[in-house]
């Protein structure tokens, strides 16, 4: 897996792209690199338009997320495929989570 961050201090923004798979080795290193910036951001854009495949224990980093976030600005989830976009639907997920720029 690999994550990409940017930053918009100014505007308390994060962007996180996440690429490969998201699972029970990875997950920890994403909810690292969230545990870093979520304290000083209002707002969390994820984008996984690389993302290939996303675990119960990828869901549970999000789901941390979201709950931190509510109390802010909001996070967002964008680029989600088909594969990814199942897994929410599946899982009740896409009932919680903003889910924007759904691809094929």
């Amino acid at each position: 897996m690999t994550i990409q961050k940017e930053m918009d201090s100014a505007r308390q923004q994060l962007l996180i792209k996440v690429s490969g798979r998201l699972d029970t080795n990875t997950a920890p290193q994403l909810e690292a690199a969230l545990k870093e910036d979520l304290q000083a951001i209002r707002q969390l854009t994820l984008d996984f338009q690389q993302l290939e495949y996303l675990s119960s224990a990828g869901l549970r980093v999000l789901l941390a997320a979201q709950k931190i976030m509510l109390t802010k600005d909001g996070m967002v989830v964008r680029h989600v495929n088909t594969v990814i976009m199942e897994i929410f639907d599946i899982t009740g997920f896409s009932d919680i989570l903003t889910i924007e720029n759904a691809a094929g």
